[in-house]
């Protein structure tokens, strides 16, 4: 038990299924017999939000609607596996779950559409257990701009609303993610965060161009901020032109973001469940084999930063 991974969309797939697909064991990249063989501490488990179908399926504040309906799937996923997994919250709940030789599963939200500019939303969200938010997916909401193909979206900063959300979030003790925002809300999330942010699923723009990858000067300020990367599995991200991840291609990022960021800042964000299932070491049972790769260009000790000391040092700092 020593992975801590950053993101998946393992509730989606449960979510949209109508009770078909189940975290005990399922056709997809986790279940808990291949979190227990890859070796897992805990798993960030996102509710994403798929706006592009919300309003035809929920009608008004349909994204807040679907948060609830997946949020119930995950309560009952936790409650069938609890022998296995539990719920935390804090870095003192998953060394308690630890010690009593269970998983720790981290709710989070991908896509903050739901919030709506309300305060009290995020409230609500922290007090059913949410503990990080991917503040936009691919699609303007009231925190701020996505990634975009256009420049001038791109340099846009957060919304005055984005802006006050980050010290509440702060305050409450909820992760800020900015995996999947634009270049300019980045930088503001750098600059007004009081504590580390995470990018949970991105790597490094230098090596794959993809428009949600990190160029070295924001991996900088990850560093700088002592805020960490949780390098995606997707081959896109990996390698242009690619569709296929490989191994090899995990290691370039990871070495390239220890470069430019510091070995502090690397960690794990798999994406597991919502990429492509074309992956050279197959699923989250497979992790091993990436272990086994980072030995020949990492010390042990660096091994274990990327494990899991450096997201448990950022949840330290940054939720309760």
């Amino acid at each position: 038990m020593k992975i801590v991974d950053m993101h998946c969309d393992t509730i989606m797939r449960m979510a949209l299924s109508d009770g078909k697909i189940s975290l005990r064991e399922n056709d997809g990249h986790i279940d808990i017999a291949k979190m227990q063989k890859g070796g897992a501490l805990a798993q960030f488990f996102a509710i994403f939000i798929p706006m592009m179908k919300m309003k035809e399926i929920y009608g008004e504040d349909s994204s807040y609607k679907y948060f609830n309906k997946a949020y119930e799937v995950y309560l009952s996923e936790m409650e069938k596996n609890k022998e296995f997994i539990l719920p935390a919250f804090n870095y003192e709940d998953i060394m308690k779950n630890k010690e009593m030789g269970k998983m720790s599963s981290i709710l989070t939200i991908e896509e903050g559409d739901p919030v709506q500019g309300k305060m009290e939303r995020i409230k609500e969200f922290y007090d059913k257990g949410v503990r990080l938010i991917t503040l936009t997916w691919n699609f303007e909401n009231c925190f701020g701009y996505p990634n975009s193909d256009d420049d001038t979206i791109m340099k846009k900063g957060l919304k005055e609303f984005g802006i006050e959300a980050l010290a509440y979030m702060n305050e409450l003790g909820m992760l800020i993610d900015v995996s999947h925002l634009n270049e300019g809300g980045f930088y503001d999330v750098a600059k007004y965060s009081k504590k580390p942010f995470v990018a949970s699923h991105s790597c490094a723009r230098n090596i794959a161009s993809h428009k949600r990858n990190l160029w070295d000067e924001q991996l900088k300020l990850v560093g700088e901020t002592g805020s960490v990367v949780g390098v995606n599995f997707s081959s896109s991200f990996l390698r242009d032109g690619s569709n296929f991840s490989t191994i090899d291609d995990v290691v370039k990022h990871m070495l390239h973001i220890k470069d430019k960021a510091g070995m502090e800042a690397v960690a794990w964000g798999s994406d597991f469940d919502g990429i492509a299932p074309t992956l050279e070491w197959v699923d989250y049972a497979g992790m091993p084999k990436l272990e086994e790769a980072l030995s020949k260009h990492f010390t042990p000790r660096e091994i274990d930063m990327i494990n899991h000391e450096n997201a448990l040092r950022v949840i330290k700092a940054s939720m309760k």
